[in-house]
């Protein structure tokens, strides 16, 4: 549901005003590669002006992602870090002997138990 809404509201509006962009920008534009010398023929490209807009969209994003990839990379490395912690526990705790119990020591041997394990930090 939440999908379509936003295929909707948000990607439908965006392709029809990059449609029309595409459409009002065909005309030729040349891009030199080559400041000093703007006529050589090597380094420029001649190409309609939406797709140069179109390209410059794509590696804007691109770099975008990347910057945000590369910022992340700390959170991601605390997540690794806690899901082995984590799975740690999960092994030592199954790796207890279980030891038969009355259930009025049950109770207080659970307590004494949980206290044991370390707690979460944040």
């Amino acid at each position: 549901m939440f999908n379509r809404f936003i295929l909707i509201v948000i990607f439908v509006p965006l392709a029809i005003i990059l449609i029309a962009l595409a459409v009002a920008n065909r005309e030729l534009v040349a891009f030199t590669l080559d400041p000093f010398n703007p006529g050589n023929p090597k380094l420029t490209l001649t190409l309609p002006l939406f797709i140069f807009l179109f390209l410059a969209l794509a590696i804007g994003m691109i770099v975008g992602s990347l910057a945000t990839w590369v910022k992340q990379g700390r959170y991601r490395k605390l997540a690794r870090q806690r899901g082995v912690e984590a799975e740690n526990l999960r092994q030592a705790v199954s790796r207890a002997p279980a030891a038969p119990q009355s259930p009025a020591q049950g109770s207080t041997q659970r307590s004494a138990q949980g206290s044991a394990l370390p707690k979460p930090t944040t």
